[in-house]
Parts: C-alpha cells; sequence; structure tokens
C-alpha cells in the first residue's frame, strides 16, 4: 500500500512536491481510494516529500563558502517577487501574462498529454484550444486536492493598521496612545496599570519603549534607563568578542551550521529577513544565545522568536513599510542597538519557556499533552474526531508550541498576539495554551468536514490566516481568555 501511494502521491526524487512523471497521468480516483489512513502510511507514502532542504544541508557540508549567507537569498527573492506578482496579477488584472506564467507549472501534465512530437518539434494538439478552459479549472482543483507548498502572497505584510496608509486614527485610539505616553512619562511607570492597557493592544508609536519595560529590560525608575541601556548594549557586545569567534570550533561548528542554515528560512517571503546585514545580525543574536544556554543551546525554531523583537525595535526608526527597509542604511549605533535591545528581549522570553528546548523538549510535550486534555473538555466532537481518524496532537501541535504560533499567523498578527503575552502573567508559557485552544476551535467546521488523515493534517498545517489582523487576532485571545476563566482554576470542570 506504501508503494501504491508514492506512485499515485508523490513522485520520487523531486524537487517539487506533488509532481507527477510525464509519461505518467494522474490517477486521482485511485487517490481517493486509497489516500493513507494512519500516520505511518501517511509517512511512509511521504517520505521524500520534505527533503528538499536536505541538498543544501549536504552543499554546506561539502562546500563551506566564506560568505555562505546569500545562498538561499535569490531562489527566496525571485519566490517573493512571483508572489508579489502574483498578488497584483490577480487584483487588478486577471489576464495577465504573470497569472499565465504562474498557471503553467501546474498545468504542465495536461499539456503534455495533449502534445504532438512533429519533426523533433512539439506540436500541441486541435483539441488544446478546446480544453484551455477546464484545464485552468482543474488547475485549481488540483491546488486544492494537492499537498503542495503554496507560494503565499505578500499581503501578509508586517505593518499593522496603525502603520503607515492606514485610515486616520479614531479619537479612542488617540485617547489610548495619550494614555500610553502619559504612563512612560511619569518617573516611575506603574507596570500593572501599563499591562492593563496593553492588554488589548499597544499603540505603534510607543510598542518599543513598552516592551522593553515589560519583558523586564528596562527598569520602571525613567531616571534609570539610559544607564541601563548603555550597560546591557555594552555587556552584550562584550560577549560578540569574547565568543563570536570561536562560532568556528569544534565544539560549536554543528551549533553554528544549524543556525547558518536556518537563518535563510526565516520568514522567506519578507525581504527584509534576507538582507545579508540582517541575517548576519540574527546569526550572533542566536549564536550567543545558544553558548550562554548549554542546557538548551540552540533549536530550530529559536530562530523565529528574535523576529517580533526585531521588527518592533526597527520600527522606532522607520516610518514606511517595514518589510521593505534597508537596514544598511541606518547608522551603525543604530543597528547595534536594535540588535542588543533585540538579543536580550529574546533572552527574557526564552527565560521563561526554556524547558520547552532541554533535551526531549519535556515542556512542549507537557502543553501539548495539557492542550489535547483541555480540547477533549471544551469541544468534545473534535477530540473524537481526531481519534476516530487517528490524528495525534503531537503531530501538529508541536510546532505551536515550538513557534509560539508564529507559522501559523502573519507576522503582523504575531505582534499583536505578543502584546497581549508580555502583559499577561505567564503569557508566553500558560496563557498561550488557552489561545492555542482558542485557534484550534477556530476551525471547528474546517476540521470536522474533513474525513480523513491526510485532509486533515494538511489543513492543521496550512490554516487560511494570510488575511487576518488586529480584529481576528482580538477575537481569539478573548476566546483565551474566556477559556482560561473557566478550565485554569478548576481542573475538573466539565471532567467526566
Amino acid at each position: 500500500m506504501a508503494t501504491d501511494n508514492r506512485i499515485n502521491f508523490w513522485r520520487r526524487n523531486v524537487k517539487v512536491p506533488g509532481r507527477y512523471p510525464k509519461d505518467t497521468k494522474p490517477k486521482f480516483n485511485n487517490l481517493k481510494s486509497k489516500k493513507a489512513s494512519s500516520f505511518h502510511e501517511f509517512a511512509r507514502s511521504t517520505n521524500d516529500a520534505w527533503d528538499i532542504d536536505d541538498e543544501e544541508d549536504e552543499d554546506f557540508l561539502r562546500n563551506p563558502s566564506p560568505t555562505p549567507l546569500g545562498l538561499h537569498s535569490s531562489t527566496q527573492n525571485q519566490q517573493q517577487n512571483e508572489a508579489g506578482h502574483t498578488e497584483s496579477a490577480v487584483s487588478h488584472k486577471p489576464s495577465s501574462p504573470v497569472t499565465q506564467a504562474g498557471n503553467l507549472q501546474n498545468v504542465q501534465e495536461e499539456e503534455d498529454a495533449e502534445c504532438e512530437h512533429v519533426n523533433g518539434k512539439v506540436i500541441k494538439s486541435s483539441s488544446d484550444a478546446y480544453l484551455s478552459t477546464s484545464s485552468v479549472r482543474s488547475t485549481l482543483q488540483k491546488q486544492q486536492s494537492l499537498p503542495v507548498r503554496p507560494i503565499i502572497p505578500l499581503v501578509a505584510r508586517i505593518s499593522d493598521q496603525n502603520a503607515s496608509g492606514a485610515p486616520p486614527m479614531t479619537v479612542r485610539e488617540k485617547s489610548r496612545l495619550d494614555k500610553f505616553r502619559q504612563l512612560l512619562a511619569s518617573p516611575n511607570t506603574d507596570l500593572e496599570e501599563l499591562r492593563k492597557h496593553s492588554w488589548s493592544g499597544i499603540p505603534r508609536e510607543v510598542r518599543p519603549i513598552t516592551w522593553r519595560l515589560l519583558s523586564g529590560y528596562l527598569p520602571a525608575n525613567k531616571e534609570r534607563r539610559e544607564l541601563v541601556l548603555k550597560r546591557k548594549r555594552d555587556e552584550y557586545f562584550g560577549f560578540i568578542e569574547q565568543y563570536y569567534h570561536s562560532r568556528t570550533d569544534e565544539h560549536y561548528k554543528d551549533t553554528y551550521r544549524q543556525i547558518h542554515i536556518d537563518i535563510p528560512r526565516t520568514n522567506p517571503l519578507i525581504p527584509l529577513f534576507q538582507q545579508p546585514a540582517v541575517q548576519e545580525v540574527f546569526e550572533r543574536i542566536l549564536f550567543i544565545w545558544a553558548i550562554r544556554h548549554p542546557a538548551s543551546g540552540y533549536v530550530q525554531g529559536i530562530n523565529d522568536l528574535v523576529t517580533p523583537f526585531f521588527v518592533v525595535f526597527l520600527s522606532e526608526f522607520v516610518t514606511e513599510d517595514v518589510e521593505n527597509f534597508e537596514v544598511a542604511a541606518l547608522p551603525l549605533d543604530t543597528q547595534r542597538n536594535i540588535e542588543a535591545d533585540s538579543f536580550w528581549c529574546m533572552s527574557k522570553l526564552l527565560d521563561g519557556i526554556q524547558d520547552n528546548y532541554t533535551f526531549a523538549q519535556p515542556g512542549i510535550q507537557n502543553k501539548v499533552k495539557a492542550l489535547e486534555e483541555l480540547v477533549s473538555r471544551i469541544d468534545e466532537d473534535i477530540h473524537n474526531h481526531f481519534k476516530r481518524y487517528e490524528v495525534e496532537y503531537l503531530q501538529f501541535a508541536f510546532r505551536w508550541m515550538n513557534n509560539l504560533l508564529m507559522r501559523e499567523l502573519p507576522l503582523r498578527c504575531t505582534i499583536r498576539l505578543w502584546d497581549t503575552y508580555q502583559a499577561e502573567a505567564e503569557g508566553f508559557s500558560h496563557f498561550h495554551l488557552y489561545v492555542c485552544a482558542a485557534f484550534l476551535i477556530e476551525w471547528r467546521k474546517e476540521i470536522l468536514s474533513m474525513i480523513d488523515f491526510q485532509g486533515l493534517l494538511m489543513l492543521l498545517q496550512n490554516l487560511p490566516t494570510i488575511h487576518w489582523g488586529n480584529e481576528e487576532v482580538g477575537l481569539l485571545l478573548a476566546e483565551a481568555y474566556r477559556l482560561k476563566y473557566m478550565f485554569a482554576d478548576a481542573p475538573s470542570h466539565y471532567k467526566r
């Protein structure tokens, strides 16, 4: 059965999953009747589907380049450009050549089947014109049925609703901003009052200083802040001078290699994170953190946790769209300050969830188990649906806990989510559990409509949140708070 699944679902030894051999016609009827019914069968039938990056790892080992930071940039920037053009074509020019080029790859199988070879040249058959409309339509069906990695359009912008291009600030928003400024200007900032106002979102103008305060990086006393900032920034660059040269040592080279590989994969569709200057900043931050925390070291997923801090602290100096800003244009001192602040705030965050990244990652294991127990009490239908089709919570929720939902939400939504996490007691550890539960229940209808293991897993790993904004995140947080209020202090509530 595993062999049949490989033939009908994935083609072996290709770089793009989901493509059929040109001499083999897709057997969709067989595919429907032979879907994987368990995780093991699914894993066997797709064991080559996500091995694209293994070649990059081998290249890194075979040919260590002195400037390997740009290895992935060109491909990913090309994807970004294609994605941006595709979005523009869909919204403004439905019949543009860019859109047709985007569809070309997907309809290649039908075109190959409908072509004839004459005198070494490929000539389309007479039925091609007649079938062109149906081919495009079947392409859309394929895109929905085949679990290929979609190119996400760049509507997933970093900027939130308070950024440039947004409607004028309302009276209520201006009042909130004034309240924040009043709190921050006081000689000793009332952190409890600041958390109370930050729970429902922090205005973009004051988010950087508010995050520094709520994370514990800056003191509440206003007079001491400049001294603390200077001392902590100098301390961080002292670590750089002391430890960063050791990245090529035998003891640390594996750690540095993994960081170096993961950095280009961090938000690959956002141009900001493909800039060499930004990637070098992330490498330094992650390497210094890893060697200063030997109990866990660097674990894949930690690289994502730097990005919200970096973007927020960068926005302090950028008025236009952050995602396209050239960081190298900033003064060197400003770049250094953003880097140091990002390091210390990320360190404060990880101090509260470090058991997520120690050996065997017990923190994540416990949180996934707690999520399963919580969902079984909140929504028995979803829980039983997962059991019926042998879907384990660890198969989708591990990433939710490891990356704090950053792979599931656009970055602008993550920043808004972290406003609340930093305002909530144990937000990144305890409250995150209820956010994950609310996030799962949000897709109840879609989950219950999937009646096979494969469909469920692909849905849960590719939830359609690309157009989410502050409103959707606000509703998600409200539902999470309701669940916490009902269940956090009542462990036996609704328990049979």
